[in-house]
């Protein structure tokens, strides 16, 4: 059997989706210094570690169809 290892792109995701997490929590004070950017930065973070985790669909499978 294969061990199948998930790629850095999956785990670069992860970071990206726990940093939009965690701003999240801090959302109130980044709009006061930044404005609507925040939420701009916020969504560009959940949506291209959405985007690297979902790029890699995971290992194929060898059954026939």
């Amino acid at each position: 059997m294969n061990d199948p290892h998930q790629k850095p792109a999956f785990w670069i995701g992860n970071g990206m989706l726990a940093l939009a997490l965690a701003m999240l929590f801090f959302l109130g004070p980044l709009s006061e210094l930044l404005g609507g950017w925040a939420m701009v930065l916020w969504m560009g973070l959940a949506g291209v570690g959405m985007y690297l985790i979902t790029k890699d669909k995971g290992p194929t499978s060898n059954m026939p169809d």
